[in-house]
């Protein structure tokens, strides 16, 4: 299936594997970003992925990737806070997957509180690094029944071996 994703993390993401390793592990973002691309591309799809700490700066990157087909978004912090972005994706009638590293119902109470979860595809959360293929998983399902439903050219193709989110 051709189609693109577009990945989304949000603030201090570029910390992993720095930052509280004992809740969000040591993988670095950039060894996720390595994995959701090889899934992705497994898969056939195209990724853009991004990282930004500032609320205005992912607000932007949401409005000029509305054309993108799925958006898989970790709004870290900004998930308890966030109503801007929430309505900058109700807005661009984005499909979108939350994920998060840790799960934030099993944490403090403030955690526990997103501002994204009832209006998001799904939601993936204290699976670790391994939630992002789980996402982009997720993502190809939902697409592929939405173009069984919809047909656009080719129709369906067979889901393609490999691109397991591994279990170590």
């Amino acid at each position: 299936m051709s189609a693109n994703l577009f990945i989304l993390h949000g603030p201090n993401l570029n910390l992993l594997g720095k930052r509280e390793t004992s809740i969000y592990g040591s993988d670095t973002l950039d060894i996720i970003n390595a994995r959701i691309k090889d899934c992705a591309t497994e898969l056939g799809y195209t990724t853009r992925i991004e990282q930004r700490n500032a609320e205005h700066e992912l607000l932007e990157l949401i409005h000029e990737n509305a054309g993108q087909d799925f958006i898989i978004l970790n709004p870290a912090a900004f998930t308890h806070t966030s109503v801007a972005l929430r309505d900058a994706l109700l807005g661009t009638e984005s499909k979108f997957i939350e994920v998060h590293l840790s799960n934030p119902h099993s944490r403090e109470p403030f955690r526990q509180h997103s501002y994204f979860s009832d209006v998001a595809v799904a939601v993936i959360c204290g699976c670790g690094a391994r939630g992002y293929e789980f996402a982009v998983h997720t993502a190809d399902d939902y697409l592929r029944r939405a173009s069984a439903v919809f047909p656009a050219g080719a129709g369906i193709q067979k889901l393609k071996p490999g691109c397991q989110p591994s279990l170590a």
